[in-house]
C-alpha cells in the first residue's frame, strides 16, 4: 500500500494492486480495477516509484524469509 494524495490535499493509502491505469492528463487518474478513478496531486512518475519502492520492499522480505 502507498501513501498518496488527493487534489484537495487530502492523503490517503491505496492498495497497488487494485491499480489498472495510470495517467497524466495533466492531472494524474488512477484508475482501479473495479472502476473508480482517482485524481491525485503526484506525478505520474512519482506514483510509479512509491509502487516500485513498495513492490521491492515485499519481495525483498519474501526472499529474507526463505
Amino acid at each position: 500500500m502507498i501513501y498518496l494524495t488527493k487534489i484537495n490535499r487530502k492523503q490517503f493509502v491505496l492498495n497497488v494492486d487494485l491499480i489498472e491505469i495510470i495517467e497524466e492528463t495533466p492531472d494524474t487518474i488512477i484508475t482501479l480495477t473495479n472502476g473508480h478513478k482517482i485524481v491525485v496531486i503526484e506525478t505520474l512518475q512519482d506514483v510509479i516509484n512509491k509502487v516500485i519502492n513498495y513492490k521491492r520492499k515485499i519481495y525483498i522480505k519474501d526472499i529474507l524469509k526463505t
